[in-house]
C-alpha cells in the first residue's frame, strides 16, 4: 500500500500521467506519419531500383542509381544525425514554425524509406523470374506485369520484415527529444525532473512501448494470415 501512495505521488498528484498521454499520442502521430512517408517513397525508391530505363548509350540507368545512392546515404548514417539535420539546418529561418511532430515525421519517414525500398525489393527480386516473363508474353507491359502478377505476390513474402520496419520505427521515435519533441521517452524524464524518481516513470514508457509494439505485431499477424490464404 505505501508503494501505491508512491506511485500516486509520483503520476496522478499534479496530474503528472497527463504528460505520458501526450507524449503517447506524439510518438503515435508521428510513427503513422513516418509510416505513410516511409512507404509511398519507398515503394518510388523500389521501382527505382528495379527499373530499366536506360536514356543514354553507356547502359546507365539514372533512377536506378539515384535510388541506390539515396538509400546508401540514409542507411549509412544514424537516424539521430538525420533528425538533426532536418532540425537545425533544413527547417530554420522561414521554415523554424514548422511543428516538431512534421519535422520528425519527415525525418523518420525519409529514413525509413529507404529500408523500405530494400525490403520491396527483395521481395520482388526474390520471385521466379519466370513469371514476369510469361506475363510479357501474354502481352502485359511493365506496369501491368508489376500491378497484377508481381507486387501481390512480393506482398506476401515482405510483410512480416514490413512489421518489423515499422515496430522499429514506433520504437526509433524515442529520440524525438533531441530537436525538443515531447515523446513518451522525454514525457517520463520531465517526471523524474519533477519528482525525482528516475525507476517509475521509466518503466511505465517501457510497458506502454510493449504493449503498442504487441499490439500492432498481433494485428499484422492477422493481417498477414489473411493475404497468405
Amino acid at each position: 500500500m505505501a508503494y501505491l501512495e508512491i506511485l500516486k505521488g509520483i503520476f496522478i498528484e499534479g496530474d503528472r500521467y497527463m504528460y505520458i498521454l501526450k507524449g503517447l499520442l506524439f510518438s503515435i502521430n508521428v510513427t503513422i506519419l513516418a509510416a505513410i512517408i516511409g512507404i509511398v517513397l519507398g515503394v518510388i525508391l523500389a521501382l527505382c531500383r528495379l527499373s530499366h530505363f536506360y536514356p543514354f548509350k553507356n547502359k546507365f540507368n539514372p533512377l536506378s542509381r539515384g535510388a541506390l545512392i539515396y538509400v546508401d546515404l540514409i542507411r549509412g548514417t544514424p537516424a539521430v544525425v538525420q533528425l538533426m539535420i532536418l532540425a537545425n539546418i533544413i527547417f530554420v529561418g522561414a521554415l523554424r514554425d514548422v511543428p516538431i511532430l512534421v519535422v520528425a515525421g519527415l525525418a523518420f519517414g525519409l529514413n525509413s524509406a529507404a529500408y523500405v525500398a530494400e525490403i520491396i525489393r527483395a521481395g520482388i527480386e526474390g520471385l521466379d523470374k519466370g513469371q514476369s516473363e510469361a506475363a510479357r508474353a501474354l502481352g502485359m507491359n511493365y506496369v501491368t506485369t508489376m500491378k497484377e502478377v508481381i507486387v501481390p505476390q512480393a506482398v506476401r513474402k515482405i510483410l512480416p520484415a514490413l512489421v518489423s520496419e515499422f515496430i522499429s520505427l514506433l520504437k526509433e521515435t524515442s529520440i524525438v527529444g533531441f530537436i525538443g519533441g515531447v515523446d513518451l521517452l522525454r514525457s517520463a524524464n520531465i517526471i523524474t525532473s519533477q519528482t525525482y524518481r528516475g525507476v517509475e516513470p521509466l518503466l511505465a514508457v517501457g510497458i506502454i512501448y510493449l504493449i503498442l509494439t504487441t499490439t500492432f505485431t498481433k494485428f499484422m499477424r492477422k493481417i498477414e494470415e489473411k493475404v497468405k490464404n
